[in-house]
């Protein structure tokens, strides 16, 4: 869906134009970027850059703050991890924000993720599954975050500790999510995640440098 934003002179904008200019701090197009931020969940899209706009809008307009939207777009930011969106838009909240209930269990979420206890993460979403039931594809982009991190922590892993860190899926989605991955089956329940061949070596090089070669610039610099 298309949104575009009615300027005073009675043009139209995109909303990204609108960001781009001055009007991006006009709190009339507060609802037209909320229904940008709906969309993006229904639709398992994604725009940081509005979604901070909006969080911006609210700390000059705390009258129009909407939590909803707020949950909506923090709920967002970690679909994206492991970049640091959830902490730029944490730095934007209000403090009325910051003492919602709601909002410290996203933040707890979120401290979960970032150091990469899935088992847990997944045991407190399934308790608070109502709070993101209306984010399209945000199981999934949690699972390609946690094979983010399990790709650049093992090279073999057990298949039954794999899928226990992907939510307790079924083997079959277990399978496609190998598969997605580049990943292989080894025998014995293991799943190779990468071989030590695939590994970037490191290697020393020394290089002998005589006096005679630095001796006329030294001399230069005296």
């Amino acid at each position: 869906m298309s949104h575009l934003v009615k300027m005073e002179n009675g043009q139209s904008q995109t909303i990204q134009e609108m960001l781009g200019c001055i009007e991006r701090y006009n709190p009339d197009h507060l609802k037209t970027l909320e229904a940008y931020i709906q969309d993006q969940a229904k639709n398992n899209t994604y725009d940081l850059e509005a979604n901070l706009a909006v969080l911006k809008l609210y700390q000059f307009n705390p009258h129009m703050l909407n939590f909803e939207i707020t949950y909506t777009i923090l709920l967002k930011s970690l679909t994206n991890l492991p970049h640091t969106d959830f902490v730029m838009a944490k730095c934007l909240l209000l403090p009325q924000q910051m003492k919602d209930e709601n909002i410290q269990t996203i933040i707890d979420l979120a401290d979960i993720l970032e150091r990469a206890d899935f088992t847990l993460f997944w045991q407190r979403a399934e308790v608070n599954r109502t709070m993101f039931r209306h984010i399209s594809g945000f199981h999934d982009s949690i699972r390609k975050f946690v094979c983010h991190v399990v790709g650049i922590t093992f090279q073999t892993i057990k298949k039954d500790l794999l899928k226990e860190l992907l939510g307790g899926i079924e083997d079959s989605t277990l399978e496609s999510w190998i598969k997605r991955n580049g990943w292989k089956h080894q025998g014995q329940g293991l799943v190779v995640i990468a071989m030590q061949d695939d590994k970037i070596k490191t290697k020393n090089i020394t290089e002998k440098i005589e006096f005679e070669n630095v001796g006329a610039l030294m001399a230069q610099c005296l």
